[in-house]
């Protein structure tokens, strides 16, 4: 049985179009310095061009990292609406079925620093997203009508 606490921050709601949220699978919200499979948490990150905060963090219960594949479900669906998660290491099972959610694994240098990642994303959406994340953006972003689909639909005028 997988337990699982969560702190969700109530707040500035960011309307930003090009925001994202990320994950990073640490243990003092500072260093990445958790693998995903074995992760006692994430902090999870709302990040624009102008900024970032925190928006939740969830906590899990203590696991073994090899032959468990029930801890999966509760972290992947702990990460829910994020496009991204950093972490130090990550198993090709758990890569398949974070890809299958539309989230990116992210594997970083060991203690590499939250606020670094964090900084480097408000850089990239600032100014201009790499390949990776303009994809992302446009996957977690409902496909707009084209010009020619609103124009079928408009009244004509005899």
């Amino acid at each position: 049985m997988t337990m699982k606490r969560q702190l969700k921050l109530v707040g500035n709601d960011d309307t930003d179009a090009n925001a994202i949220k990320v994950a990073f699978a640490t243990t003092d919200r500072k260093r990445v310095n958790q693998h995903f499979g074995a992760a006692e948490g994430f902090a999870i990150y709302r990040i624009s061009a102008s900024g970032y905060e925190l928006l939740e963090v969830a906590q899990f219960g203590r696991l073994d990292m090899d032959g468990n594949e029930d801890k999966l479900g509760a972290k992947i669906e702990a990460l829910t609406g994020c496009i991204a998660v950093y972490c130090q290491a990550i198993g090709a099972s758990a890569i398949a079925k974070l890809r299958a959610q539309g989230i990116q694994p992210i594997k970083v240098a060991p203690e590499s620093l939250v606020s670094s990642q964090l900084h480097a994303l408000k850089r990239e959406l600032r100014d201009g997203p790499s390949a990776w994340l303009k994809r992302a953006i446009e996957q977690q972003s409902p496909r707009s009508e084209s010009r020619f689909d609103a124009m079928a639909t408009e009244a004509w005028e005899e």
